[in-house]
Order: structure tokens, then C-alpha cells, then sequence
């Protein structure tokens, strides 16, 4: 099962070189739902000599302070034979030989990221060691907690490096490794009060005790690695690393390592407990329960991975699809996108979506409500029938009727009814233009492409306004038409009202009398209201001729004829999609292509089961 750690190992890298490392994003992130062990201890509690006797060399920096300021995630794989080498994440193609290079880079790497100025960061560092004296296992070193913060650190950094260690040990994946130094009180170590804050049944925390060596004469740590002490789930873990003065000589790992086994082998407190003490058995142990907790963990990770991917598919099909390279390409593109625009205009036009049944409301409501409003009787009182009728007759006095007073006062009406023919007119050309709106922010490729949405806004907009001015002709010809020709009946029913008791040899002048004006103005206002019936129904036929109808037919028709002159270059400057948009595609599809070959990774382990 040696191959589950290392799927693991390349599904780390692949997390970090996508940006995902576990901390909170808007994509889907595959690293919190990979088992891992976190290495937490405190300061001088001896983590990095622990990590040190695990891979069996001398490549840590070391210092006074915080000196892990950046997660680093040491992958060990163990080669059968051949010389041993390391390499980094971000220096893929660079083999190190000499661990003392690797020690270098690790610090010069943490200030590439975070400066000179101590403070700390959660991009994680990727080590890779091959060697033959190491066991395949993957761990994750994080900066020593601890409860003040030096010179060149903010106050806060106590608490940031404690978030940071709790964001990675209080997931349900990931093992504990505690480090405690023996030559202090357990009560007080660090690691053993936050691993006991997000696992106190100690289920998934090891115990490592550093130090000892150290302990004052007469003492002896057997209660702790009994588990008598503190107890947790998995038997403690005894190591002696080596002295500051054995650093100072460069005494090699092998030496420290046969030291140290002889240390457990030889003293009496620890003799019963030599079998399961040391760094390289917690290599080993580590490594075996990494492989049957990844084991485990298959079947769910299979499923996150599965649904992930539909997950993905969808939000990039909802993007829509990459620009075409070549001109034909986008020119195509352009196109199918406005051909999905006109579509949801028309679909509002014709009551498959909401607002087109706003202009009907125009002809039934805000028509008549205007033409009502004239109030032609008002204009047609007495005395305007009187000035208008005496107007019209000049000095030449009317012989039998007033044909040019009818005239004038039917004019004079009727042309009231142009303002509520041109509002009719605008009411409508707003609904499109709000129409167009709605449809451009629900053709959703638009929302890849501004300029492409301002073009064809502008190009919609621009022949609604041309639209409206043909029918605002064409709406106020049909009042004008009723001006300029009056029904022949009306004029054909005047003689009959002196046959029903006019008197035709009266006075010229007795005509203008009250009753006989009251006559010509209720004669007047029944044609009025005739014409005015006829026009609420023709206004109506005109616009929506006019107006609705060519907007159904060939609103983007001059678009497209100006699209065809242009070159790849400026259909290109159409297509400048929004930089946040592209970024979130590529995110996305290298995100998917990693769920897949996780998919594909993890299934042929399955298999192979």
C-alpha cells in the first residue's frame, strides 16, 4: 500500500500548484479532505530535531525565534537504492544533493513570500526528500507555537500562528503529531493544549517526547510513555535528538540514531519500552497509520471527487466557452451570442417571459385614460364655438351652414389627440428599451464580454430610437389624415336638421344664437368622438407596426450588416472578456482537470486493491 502515501504526496502538489492549500476560497478545495499529519509543538521543544531524526538528515534552519514561518510539507520517498536528493514544489527541475543547499532555500523561500520581517505566512513550502534510509510519509511542520512575540514581530503574531496551526489540526483528516519536550511540565506544553482542544479524546494525536536526556537526575518520563500521565488513543513516543554540541560537530544522523537506540536499550526506566521508542520507529508507525487512515478515507474521497466534478462542469458551462482564436471563429461566436440575446427579447415580446404584456397595458389604460383627459366637450363651450365660427366666416358671413367653422373646430380637436398618440409612441419605445435591458442581463454570455454587451445595447437602443421616430410619423399622419378629411355623412346630415326645424330664411345673424351654437358644438363633439373611437383602435395597429413588430424582426439587423466589415483584430476588441471571468475559467478548469486525474489516480489505486 505504499503507493496510497504517494497519491497523496502528488495530490498535494497538485492542491498547492492550483493555489488551494486548504485555506477558505471560492472553489472547491481537495487538500482539506486529504489525511495528513501536522507536526505542532512548541518553540525549543524540538520539533525540527524530531523531523531531522525521521528523514535521518541535517537540512532545517535553525536559529533563535520563530524560525518556521511557513507550513512545509516534507514528502519522504523512499527509493530502494541510488544516492539520496531533495527537491522543491517551486524548483521542480532542480535536484539538491547537499542538504545544507536545501536549508538555504527553505529560508530563502520563506522570505520570498514573507521578507525580512519575521512575520509569518500559510502558503506551505513543498520539500520532496528521495532516499533509501527514509519510509514513504508525508508531513507537515508548522511554526512553533508560542506566547510572545520577539523584535520585528507584531503583537498579534502569538495569535496568528495559533490560528494557523488550529486551521490545520482541527480538520477530521488530519493526524496530530504533539511534541513535547520532557524537561517541562506536560501541563504547560503547548502542543498537548491545542491538539487537546480539537481532539480531546486523543483519537487521532501522537505523543512525541523530546528531550529525555535532559531531565534532571532522579527523574524519568515513564508515566507519560506508559500513557499514565496524559493518555491518548496511540502509545507515546520517546526520542533523544541530538545535542546542541553534537550539531556543532556535524555528528551524522546514523551516529545519533545508534545513540539514541542505544540510549532506550541501556537505561533501566526505559529498557521495557526500547521497542517502540525512537525516531526511526516513529517513521515507521507513522507511516503505516498514514497508509490505513488514507485507506479509509478512500471511498469518501472518490465521492467528493465525483460530485466536485459535476460541480465544476456546470459553473463552466453556466461561464460559457473560451474566445475563439481565429476571425471566422469569433465572428460565429459574436453571432450566437446576439442570436441568444434577440431570442430572450423576443420571448418577452411574445409572453414567454414577463413585460411585453406592459405595452398591451399602454393601448387599454394609458390611451384612453389621455384621450379622456382631453375633454373636448370643454373645449367646444359656447363661447369658443362662437369665436371660432364667427372667425371662420370672415367678412363674408356663412349662407346656409358654417363649413369652414365645423371645419376649424373639428380641426382644432382633433389635433389635441396628436400629444396623446406621441406619449402612446414613447410609453412603448421605454417598454423595449427596458425589454432590451432585461434581456441583455439574462443572455448570460453577454456578461462575459462588456464591450460586446455596450455594442449591442448601444446597436438595440439606436434602431428602438429609429423605430420610434418611423412610428411617431406614421401614429400622427393617421390624426393628421382625420384632419385633413373630414366624413362626407357628417356634412350630408346638416340640411336635415332645417327640415326638422330650422328655419332658413331667418337671419344670417340669428344664427349665431344660442341654441343654434349649441347645435354646431354637440354636432361637432359626436364626429370627435367618433374619430376619437376610430384612433384608439388605429393608434395601437400603427405601433405595434411600426414599433413592436420590426423590433421582432430586425433589431440587430444594422448590427450585423457593420459586424460583417469588420476585421479579427476589432471583432476581437468585442470579445474582451471580463479579466475576473477568464481568471475564474482557468481556475476552474485546472481545478477540474485535477479532480479528474485525482478521479483517475485514485480509482486505479482502488482497483488495485
Amino acid at each position: 500500500m505504499e503507493n496510497l502515501i504517494q497519491l497523496v504526496n502528488r495530490l498535494q502538489r497538485a492542491c498547492t500548484a492550483l493555489g488551494d492549500h486548504g485555506e477558505e476560497s471560492a472553489l472547491p478545495t481537495l487538500w482539506d479532505a486529504l489525511p495528513s499529519i501536522a507536526v505542532v509543538g512548541g518553540q525549543s521543544s524540538g520539533k525540527s530535531s524530531v523531523l531531522e531524526s525521521v528523514v535521518g538528515k541535517d537540512f532545517l534552519p535553525r536559529g533563535s525565534g520563530i524560525v518556521t514561518r511557513r507550513p512545509l510539507v516534507l514528502q519522504l520517498h523512499r527509493l530502494d537504492e541510488g544516492r539520496e536528493y531533495a527537491e522543491f514544489g517551486h524548483l521542480p527541475r532542480k535536484r539538491f544533493t547537499d542538504f545544507a543547499a536545501v536549508r538555504k532555500e527553505i529560508a530563502d523561500e520563506t522570505d520570498r513570500e514573507t521578507g525580512r520581517s519575521k512575520q509569518i505566512s500559510s502558503v506551505p513550502i513543498y520539500l520532496s526528500i528521495y532516499s533509501p534510509s527514509v519510509v514513504n510519509l508525508t508531513l507537515i511542520d508548522l511554526p512553533g507555537l508560542t506566547k510572545v512575540a520577539v523584535e520585528g514581530q507584531s503583537d498579534s503574531i502569538v495569535t496568528e500562528i495559533e490560528n494557523m496551526v488550529r486551521s490545520y489540526i482541527e480538520k477530521p483528516n488530519c493526524i496530530i503529531l504533539a511534541v513535547s519536550p520532557a524537561n517541562q511540565d506536560l501541563a504547560t506544553s503547548d502542543a498537548i493544549k491545542v491538539s487537546r482542544e480539537v481532539d480531546p479524546k486523543g483519537e487521532r494525536t501522537f505523543g512525541v517526547l523530546t528531550k529525555i536526556d535532559l531531565m534532571d537526575k532522579g527523574t524519568d518520563a515513564v508515566e507519560i510513555l506508559e500513557g499514565r500521565a496524559y493518555k491518548l488513543q496511540f502509545p507515546w513516543i520517546g526520542v533523544v535528538n541530538r545535542s546542541q554540541q553534537d550539531i556543532n560537530k556535524n555528528v551524522d544522523m546514523i551516529a545519533a540514531r545508534r545513540r539514541e537506540r542505544e540510549y532506550f536499550a541501556q537505561t533501566p526506566e526505559y529498557k521495557h519500552l526500547a521497542h517502540r521508542m525512537g525516531s526511526e520507529h516513529l517513521g515507521k508507525i507513522l507511516s503505516k497509520h498514514l497508509e490505513s487512515v488514507i485507506k479509509s478515507r478512500i471511498p469518501g474521497l472518490q465521492s467528493l471527487i465525483n460530485k466536485t466534478i459535476i460541480e465544476l462542469e456546470s459553473e463552466l458551462s453556466r461561464l460559457g466557452k473560451p474566445i475563439a482564436t481565429d476571425a471566422g471563429g469569433k465572428l460565429y461566436m459574436i453571432m450566437e451570442i446576439c442570436r441568444a440575446f434577440d431570442g430572450i427579447f423576443k420571448e418577452h415580446l411574445d409572453g414567454v417571459r414577463p413585460g411585453g404584456d406592459k405595452i398591451y397595458n399602454v393601448f387599454d389604460n394609458q390611451l384612453p385614460a389621455a384621450l379622456k383627459r382631453l375633454q373636448f366637450d370643454k373645449h367646444l363651450a359656447m363661447e369658443n364655438v362662437r369665436k371660432l365660427i364667427t372667425e371662420a366666416d370672415g367678412y363674408q358671413p356663412h349662407l346656409i351652414a358654417p363649413e369652414q367653422g365645423y371645419r376649424r373646430l373639428i380641426e382644432t380637436a382633433l389635433i389635441t389627440i396628436k400629444g396623446p398618440a406621441e406619449a402612446a409612441v414613447d410609453a412603448v419605445h421605454g417598454i423595449l428599451k427596458e425589454l432590451v435591458q432585461k434581456s441583455m442581463s439574462e443572455t448570460v454570455e453577454l456578461k462575459q464580454y462588456p464591450s460586446l454587451r455596450v455594442e449591442v445595447g448601444s446597436a438595440a437602443v439606436e434602431s428602438l430610437d429609429r423605430l420610434k421616430e418611423e412610428s411617431k410619423k406614421a401614429t400622427l399622419q393617421l390624426v393628421e389624415m382625420e384632419c385633413s378629411y373630414l366624413t362626407v355623412d357628417f356634412f350630408r346630415k346638416l340640411p336635415q336638421d332645417v327640415e326638422k326645424g330650422g328655419n332658413p330664411t331667418h337671419s344670417i345673424f340669428d344664427r349665431y344664437n344660442d341654441s343654434y351654437l349649441r347645435r354646431i358644438g354637440s354636432t361637432v363633439l359626436s364626429y370627435v368622438n367618433m374619430v376619437c373611437a376610430s384612433l384608439r383602435n388605429s393608434i395601437p395597429k400603427s405601433i405595434v407596426y411600426c414599433q413592436v413588430r420590426e423590433a421582432k424582426r430586425s433589431l440587430l439587423d444594422h448590427f450585423f450588416t457593420e459586424l460583417g466589415k469588420k476585421e479579427g483584430r476589432q471583432l476581437g476588441t468585442l470579445l474582451d472578456e471580463d479579466p475576473a471571468i477568464m481568471q475564474r475559467r482557468i481556475s476552474l478548469a485546472k481545478r477540474l482537470e485535477l479532480y479528474r486525474n485525482a478521479q483517475a489516480e485514485i480509482d486505479s489505486v482502488a482497483w488495485s486493491k
